[in-house]
């Protein structure tokens, strides 16, 4: 049985999707789940991007103990300098290059003959081996090519020393059968592509990525890039957990299997949609709300009688348990440490703490908590960001005959300051309150909230993602912050405290980029 590689590509292409971007510590915490998920390659970023990104790709290359670690770069020298040295501490380095090689990239984008794109390509390749052995080459916007000048680039740039060769369908524009069809004429036109690992990366624009990636492995590739819950650029990647499963599930039509612990696809995506605050679609494959559930009659009846009868996988082979119920407020904190190993995370004990004092909090307020409050707790406190501001209490006053008014006081290095905002609505006005306390008018881009489990008493989860139109930089943040608590104005108001702290770091982060383009 053929083995396939999978090509995580969550922390470069797919940070890059709307709304998706992650500061440098929330990049490293899923990271250390990626690798616990069982990837075979990890794309941590783009080193030459910003100093932020080099360092984020730094920190997670020296980080990573099994997987490897790569970083994406132009075909210019100083993308190649910056990712060699940003991957340089990993345990296997892989520099990821590319250039494109369709006639509307070559003529609009890069402003370059074929001569010189090939040259381009090899003389990337080339200095890239200075750095590692490990050299991947893709070949931007493959599918819209001419398989004769793929083939020629792809024998120069093997000959060069590139170890995988990587060809996408950047647009998302190819169909199943056409995309085998292309891959097996370029393999035809190329025989030295034998010789390395054929790889592709395949966007959603169509909703035909998976399918493609599929369609794929039946024509020889050895790697599959993707990305957790399919995020990623416009309508996204091919989803890992979705390639993973149909390979796994469907072992008798493709003969291919990966190396994933599958059982830690539900944790790895919820991770994800915690730290991005990106919810998954409800009828999304494998992991949506909704995939594992059975409303109409007739299906309930049969999985009564045999599970078998409609679930093709079980819910337990990615992760779902069917324990939930597990602590109240008189457990101690050997008991929650206990939990949250069992549940999958490590965590230091001054993160224990953190943890523990939140869990009281909860469990006071709550008469059941539940596995998914407990991962709640954990993803949102094992985040580091420095507090600037703290909540440290609030009165609102609303009605639906009275103007709203709610009346916040946060904590700045100690000094309390306190602001009364009106609005529609008790958070609208907590959130105009936050706004005055802060000095600047910051945009909400989003706001949401729901529940994180069953009941009455449930924890409310708030996400506020906000932006600075002041800034000045060449990479303006956009940050989310994520507030929980039963009462959902309190969780409301730490979501918008957690993003202004955030905001905050990003910025700072950022100063020297801002710097660099001034001078």
């Amino acid at each position: 049985m053929k083995q396939i590689k999978i090509f995580d590509t969550t922390l470069r292409d797919g940070e890059q999707s709307p709304g998706c971007s992650m500061n440098s510590k929330e990049k490293l915490e899923m990271a250390k789940q990626l690798d616990k998920l069982g990837i075979d390659v990890m794309e941590a970023g783009f080193a030459a991007s910003s100093p932020g990104d080099f360092n984020s790709v730094k920190e997670i290359a020296e980080a990573m103990k099994d997987c490897t670690v790569a970083s994406l770069a132009r075909a210019v020298a100083g993308d190649i300098d910056k990712a060699g040295e940003a991957v340089k501490g990993a345990v296997s380095p892989r520099i990821h290059t590319f250039i494109a090689t369709s006639p509307i990239h070559m003529k609009y984008k890069l402003l370059m003959e074929p001569d010189a794109v090939v040259e381009a390509a090899v003389g990337a390749v080339k200095r890239a081996k200075k750095f590692v052995s490990d050299v991947e080459f893709s070949a931007e916007d493959a599918t819209r090519s001419d398989t004769d000048f793929l083939a020629r680039i792809i024998d120069a740039v093997i000959k060069a020393g590139a170890t995988t060769i990587n060809l996408p369908d950047t647009v998302g524009y190819a169909a199943p059968d056409e995309y085998y069809n292309f891959l097996m004429e370029v393999r035809k036109k190329c025989p030295a592509l034998d010789d390395v690992v054929l790889s592709v990366h395949c966007h959603n624009d169509l909703g035909l990525a998976v399918a493609n990636s599929l369609a794929a492995v039946k024509a020889g590739a050895g790697q599959m890039e993707c990305t957790i819950n399919g995020i990623g650029e416009r309508a996204g990647n091919a989803a890992l957990e979705e390639i993973v499963m149909a390979l796994k599930t469907r072992k008798d039509i493709f003969d291919a299997d990966t190396n994933i612990t599958t059982t830690e696809i539900m944790r790895t995506s919820k991770m994800l949609t915690r730290i991005t605050g990106v919810k998954v679609q409800p009828n999304k494959a494998i992991v949506g709300e909704n995939a594992f559930a059975h409303e109409a009659g007739i299906h309930q009846d049969g999985m009564l009688k045999n599970k078998a009868t409609y679930e093709i996988i079980s819910p337990e082979s990615i992760g779902i348990t069917e324990k939930n119920l597990v602590l109240g407020k008189h457990s101690g904190r050997a008991a929650l440490k206990a939990r949250i190993e069992e549940l999958g995370y490590n965590i230091s004990d001054e993160e224990l703490n953190v943890a523990f004092k939140k869990f009281k909090d909860i469990a006071d307020k709550k008469k059941k908590v539940y596995d998914s409050d407990i991962e709640a707790i954990v993803t949102k406190e094992t985040v580091k960001i420095p507090k600037v501001y703290e909540l440290f209490r609030f009165v609102s006053n609303s009605g639906n005959t009275i103007t709203t008014t709610t009346a916040v006081c946060l904590k700045k290095n100690g000094k309390e300051i306190e602001r009364i905002g009106t609005g529609d609505g008790p958070i609208d006005a907590a959130f105009d309150a936050m706004g005055k306390i802060v000095g600047k008018e910051l945009n909400i881009e989003d706001y949401r909230l729901q529940s994180i489990t069953q009941g009455g008493d449930a924890l409310g989860d708030a996400t506020v993602i906000l932006s600075d139109p002041e800034f000045e930089g060449r990479k303006k943040p956009r940050v989310q912050g994520r507030g929980l608590s039963t009462d959902v104005i309190e969780a409301s108001l730490t979501a918008y405290v957690n993003a202004v702290n955030k905001l905050i770091y990003e910025e700072n982060q950022n100063k020297p980029a801002a710097a660099a383009e001034q001078n």
